[in-house]
């Protein structure tokens, strides 16, 4: 079924090889065994399989080169050693979840038929109601099995979904991938370490220092090392070097007839729109499941604009003073006073002030919405993509996701601050820039989130993006004349500022700021414009994160 000849396994392209020349055939519907001694390369052989790591030689699929990546991985599965699902779906909606994602025809008739199926066949039907992150390890294994069958593969490749399981578990994984042998012709490849259950597979692999040195029947395993059993395997293997067991390796046999190979049954993956509103409702469901995550979305939601009320409330008074007092002749006549210049200077670093909290609070709110949310399920992501999701997809899911959030802030952090300081300027331009901020920064942090596997290093670079905001806006604190159009296109604290700050133009705060000659300020729909541009580079950078592979 599947098959690799001369197969070097690479850690990246140009290094030296951590697989050497391996040969290897795992025919159609048989239960294989991959052993070997701990760091010998038997997950590197798996990887390089599915093309996970970079190879050199032929990998074969249905005795013919596989042509590409995408037709391999259309039949072939892998199952990793920990089942990868969101803790806080339970079972059934996990695996309806992978259903609806990785099938074209996701209607609901199809997999209310189809899930019972899959939850009996690998023993979960008691468990569908669970929530994931409170199974057992033997349970997410058998989770893992399933999300992985969804695709319905002709052959599956497991790493090590035994291992540190009790041994009633194991022999419950073991019963289940003998039934997809049996019952269903799958062929099915598992990395094992406990060398007592060869006797339950047709095939055993050995892998040792790189190379494969041995394939063939426990029997056949036996007589060539000359042991008795098999648990003084890896004793055996240490008493020569590789090179001599490679030339003492037997023969092959004749390759499988092609007519042995059960016939290709690929399931089409679902279409990109389809896959989006799957992903958009699993997001939304885990976004009000998880406590700790809407506990402090929305600590921050609503605490942050009731940050900007109390640091206004000293200056209320002054500002609605200043605020009755129309534009015209009047504002002239007082110019020439010098209190007047006082206090129009103060009421200017107020307004000023209060403004750009608001975009920081913003921006801040936006880091904390895009800055993990795809490194942290970036394993999840790598996994759902050999199965069949698109990465245009996902990607698009992600974007209105963080950007839907982060403006719907924004907008929140304009109607309040509004209503309760009594600020004036349109009220469109000002919910528009405000939302705008926030949902670009959203995707810039999304797009940082992209890039890294560590949803630590993304949540830190995001901090410091925005932190950096303040003194780089030249709002507080005036950049060097060669500095401000080298860094303010990217800064969006200050078209935030400006663009709120000039639909405040026929009002006497911004007569106030104006005293203070903050140079050129920014249209509300210039300021659109440049922050219409930063969500854009950000899509750009998410695009490109999730076009190559980063597992963690």
């Amino acid at each position: 079924m599947l098959a690799c000849r001369s197969l070097d396994v690479l850690p990246r392209p140009g290094a030296a090889p951590l697989i050497r020349a391996a040969d290897a055939e795992f025919a159609p519907r048989r239960l294989h065994a991959l052993i070997g001694p701990s760091g010998c390369g038997k997950t590197t052989l798996l990887k390089g399989l599915l093309g996970i790591l970079p190879t050199r030689g032929e990998i074969l699929l249905r005795g013919q080169p596989a042509p590409d990546r995408d037709t391999l991985l259309r039949e072939v599965a892998f199952a990793p050693q920990f089942s990868i699902a969101h803790g806080k779906l339970s079972v059934a909606e996990a695996l309806a979840a992978a259903l609806r994602l990785y099938r074209e025809n996701h209607d609901k008739t199809l997999v209310a038929a189809r899930l019972p199926a899959l939850l009996a066949l690998v023993g979960l039907a008691e468990r569908a109601d669970t929530l994931v992150e409170k199974l057992s390890g033997g349970q997410l294994r058998r989770l893992g099995l399933a999300l992985e069958l969804a695709t319905e593969p002709a052959c599956l490749l497991c790493d090590e979904v035994t291992s540190g399981l009790d041994p009633r578990s194991e022999d419950q994984i073991l019963a289940v991938l003998r039934r997809l042998v049996a019952e269903q012709d799958r062929t099915v490849l598992c990395v094992i370490h406990n060398l007592a259950k060869l006797e339950q597979f047709d095939v055993v692999t050995v892998v040792y220092e790189g190379a494969v040195v041995f394939q063939g029947s426990l029997p056949a395993l036996l007589a060539h090392f000359g042991i008795a059993d098999a648990l003084t395997l890896y004793d055996r293997l240490a008493e020569h070097p590789v090179e001599e067991w490679l030339a003492r390796r037997p023969p092959d046999g004749s390759p499988t007839p092609t007519a042995d190979y059960p016939p290709p049954h690929p399931v089409p993956a679902a279409g990109v729109a389809s896959q989006i509103l799957t992903l958009l409702a699993r997001r939304w469901r885990l976004f009000t499941r998880d406590r700790g995550t809407l506990a402090l979305t929305a600590a921050i939601t609503f605490g942050f604009p009731c940050l900007v009320v109390i640091f206004a409330l000293g200056g209320l008074p002054q500002l609605r003073g200043l605020e009755l007092q129309p534009s015209g002749g009047i504002l002239e006549q007082l110019q020439a006073q010098a209190d007047f210049r006082r206090d129009a200077a103060d009421t200017a670093t107020l307004v000023s002030g209060l403004i750009l909290f608001q975009v920081i609070l913003v921006c801040l709110m936006g880091s904390n919405n895009g800055a993990r949310e795809i490194a942290a399920e970036r394993a999840l992501y790598e996994k759902e993509r050999m199965a069949g999701l698109r990465p245009a997809a996902y990607a698009s899911a992600k974007l209105l996701w963080v950007a839907l959030l982060g403006a719907a802030q924004g907008l929140w952090m304009t109607v309040f601050v509004k209503l309760l300081c009594a600020f004036p300027g349109a009220w469109l331009p000002q919910l528009a820039v405000l939302g705008a901020v926030g949902a670009s920064m959203s995707v810039v942090c999304l797009g940082i989130s992209a890039l890294l596997t560590s949803p630590e290093r993304s949540s830190l670079l995001s901090i410091y993006l925005v932190g950096f905001q303040l003194p780089l806006s030249g709002v507080v604190l005036a950049l060097p004349d060669a500095l401000v159009w080298g860094v303010r296109p990217f800064i969006a604290t200050y078209w935030g500022w400006s663009g709120y700050l000039t639909a405040m133009r026929d009002s006497r705060f911004y007569d106030a700021v104006a005293l203070l000659d903050p140079g050129w300020l920014a249209s509300a729909l210039i300021a659109l414009a440049v922050l219409g541009a930063h969500a854009l580079l950000g899509a750009a950078l998410v695009f490109h994160g999730l076009r190559g592979q980063r597992w963690p």
